[in-house]
């Protein structure tokens, strides 16, 4: 092992050690894609496998069924205030929180109710959080007694269609029964109506649409993609139109959004910024939000961490010395090598524009 194993070694020690108990989950999937199981299931740990034949397996089976309780909706609630940005999806979130309330307190006290939809079109370019609300939203969901399990299962066109006749509808059909209970988010839908010569897309669409009408009281389905195409695709069939009838448009992040979810993101792994290189950063940040879209919000902000964490471990492996302050700084230097450019062209401009001014 170099010298630069060695401190990156250092670094995931001290981030582990530093954040095991301290650390709250808050939003992890703002910046990353979230695995394509329930959230549930996938965090838990399986039981021993049976050795014995018979009914052996049917206890691990009951284990590995068991949900933790709820969460209590005021902490949800307080969950959704701390993420940054998403102003008005908040709002948008907060008053379909409020109908399925109203919704589950009708049918307990045997007042009639309408046939309400809780399924929901999610607009908005890459990296702006539609994932990580469509968990939020199962979670809320199941908090409030919706749904019975409040996971999350994620898919694309790719999970949906297969190749030959027939075997879409089985395909499709698997995926919607290990969403039951939950939500089912299905990104990039609009890839499903792409009308082509042998396409099955529009076959996985009818199994969805049929699937969501007879387990309506377990099953919330969130379409998501860019914001003109999602048009097209409601449009491309009138079971989705009155099928989904609740829409919240993701903005893009702004630059000072950006510049906090950056620092956050160090927060949350124990690294600290200098104020020279934070000041970067937030220049550069405004810079890609006139273009967030194709620079990818949050997601390009992930990006951008990662490269100045590679620059900070070059840095140091050049140190005779690294101490733990060392491996949880993150200087200017770092930012500048990792965005392309240097600290000294930087302050000539800056010297430029002051004697214009």
């Amino acid at each position: 092992m170099d010298k630069k194993d060695e401190i990156i070694a250092s670094q995931i020690e001290l981030i582990r050690q530093m954040t095991e108990s301290n650390i709250k989950r808050l939003g992890e999937d703002i910046w990353g894609r979230v695995p394509s199981v329930s959230e549930g299931d996938a965090g838990e740990k399986k039981p021993p496998s049976a050795k014995s034949t018979g009914n052996a397996a049917a206890p691990e089976k009951e284990k590995k069924e068991e949900l933790p309780p709820p969460e209590n909706l005021d902490d949800l609630l307080a969950e959704l205030d701390s993420y940054i940005g998403l102003s008005e999806v908040k709002k948008e979130v907060r008053g379909l929180i409020n109908m399925a309330k109203v919704y589950k307190l009708r049918r307990e006290h045997d007042l009639p109710v309408e046939d309400v939809s809780l399924h929901m079109v999610f607009s908005g370019n890459p990296g702006t959080g539609k994932t990580m609300i469509a968990r939020f939203m199962a979670r809320v969901y199941r908090s409030i007694g919706i749904l019975s399990k409040g996971t999350l299962v994620e898919c694309d066109r790719g999970g949906l269609v297969a190749g030959y006749i027939g075997q879409t509808a089985i395909k499709t059909t698997g995926v919607l029964e290990s969403a039951l209970g939950g939500v089912l988010f299905i990104d990039e839908a609009y890839a499903l109506t792409n009308k082509t010569e042998n396409d099955f897309g529009l076959e996985a669409v009818d199994t969805v649409l049929k699937y969501m009408e007879d387990h309506r009281d377990d099953l919330v389905v969130i379409v998501a993609g860019y914001t003109e195409l999602m048009e097209d695709f409601i449009d491309s069939n009138p079971g989705l139109r009155s099928r989904f009838n609740k829409y919240v448009d993701f903005a893009d992040y702004t630059g000072d959004e950006m510049t906090d979810i950056f620092v956050f993101r160090c927060k949350k792994g124990c690294y600290t910024v200098s104020d020279d290189a934070e000041e970067i950063l937030r220049d550069y940040f405004a810079a890609a939000a006139d273009d967030a879209g194709e620079f990818g919000n949050a997601r390009g902000v992930r990006n951008v961490f990662e490269k100045i964490l590679s620059a900070q471990a070059d840095r140091l492996a050049g140190m005779e010395t690294v101490t733990k302050d060392d491996l949880m700084l993150l200087t200017a230097d770092d930012v500048n090598e990792a965005l392309g450019f240097t600290m000294p062209e930087r302050e000539n401009t800056e010297k430029a524009e002051e004697e214009t001014n």
